[in-house]
């Protein structure tokens, strides 16, 4: 019995996306041709890989046995094909992150543009979504979140702390009624996120707050700070964010200042991989750096 590894790609693949169009769009390959190869593997090993239904393709449980297999193997040809080439130490190829929005739009970019400019034949993508990011379906290679994972085959690192504060466009705090503790907020208009869209329990910060209702709400935090920016109301807003409005105040900072953590979460297998290590470690140092530049203007800036 002989296994092509191109056949195990497509397999990766398709458990992955948990569709053979959805992998045929990866491999650019037509759905058609990628079933024939499931077929074929599932042919080889003499098991079905998926069960199949109207929602996708799930993998079976000797599907699920595969899957350790492949991903190992497929992590072993990255080092390998790394060494070969002599990029060993170079940082090269694509790499993606997924990220929260609030550290995407406002700390990523800056990190991934100094790592870029030093390393040319580096493709560096950056997936803001408002999710946890799927590494085992290897929707990016690493992830920043803002929780630790509780389950998979992941590792965790803590990056560094962060903190966040209520704040207002100067335009609505001179128009609007004092806001001097924090039971004045029941009469202002509350930006924040969509109550049933908190994809995270740390990203419940208006319960914090007292806040009974949320008037003007996003699922993004950018779409947040815009509407806050526009006098939409009073929000929370990271304090890295802050140097990038420049009509926000912050306030009641005495009395409500919010601590929390970016974590970095990567597959366990691609400890292997010294590309991976080199960019995740150049990641990590670059994020530590913003968050205290950033955190560091607020303390010159009047409010």
């Amino acid at each position: 019995m002989e296994i092509h590894w191109d056949d195990m790609r497509i397999f990766l693949a398709v458990a992955r996306n948990e569709s053979i169009s959805g992998a045929g769009r990866i491999l650019k390959l037509d759905p058609a041709t990628v079933g024939r190869r499931i077929q074929r593997l599932e042919e080889t090993l003499g098991v079905a890989l998926y069960i199949k239904s109207p929602q996708g393709y799930a993998l079976s449980d000797d599907g699920q046995r595969l899957m350790a297999h492949a991903e190992r193997a497929e992590q072993s040809l990255l080092a390998a094909s790394d060494e070969i080439r002599g990029q060993t130490g170079k940082l090269t190829g694509q790499v993606r992150i997924g990220a929260p929005d609030g550290s995407a739009n406002y700390l990523l970019p800056q990190v991934c543009a100094r790592i870029s400019e030093q390393n040319p034949g580096l493709e560096l993508q950056i997936v803001a979504l408002p999710r946890v990011i799927n590494l085992s379906k290897r929707e990016a290679d690493m992830a920043i979140t803002v929780s630790q994972p509780v389950t998979g085959r992941l590792t965790v690192q803590k990056i560094t702390d962060y903190k966040l504060h209520l704040a207002a466009s100067r335009q609505y705090l001179e128009k609007s009624k004092e806001i001097k503790k924090l039971s004045d907020l029941r009469v202002h208009r509350i930006v924040g996120y969509i109550p049933d869209m908190i994809f995270d329990k740390e990203l419940d910060y208006l319960s914090e707050t007292g806040a009974q209702r949320v008037d003007a709400a996003s699922n993004s935090v950018s779409v947040q700070i815009n509407l806050i920016r526009h006098g939409a109301g009073v929000g929370i807003v990271h304090d890295f964010a802050m140097p990038f409005a420049q009509e926000l105040r912050r306030v009641l900072t005495d009395q409500l200042s919010l601590t929390r953590s970016f974590y970095l979460i990567r597959h366990v297998d691609d400890r292997k991989v010294e590309r991976l290590n080199r960019i995740a470690a150049e990641l990590t140092a670059g994020l530590k750096f913003e968050v205290a530049k950033l955190e560091a203007t607020l303390d010159t800036r009047a409010f």
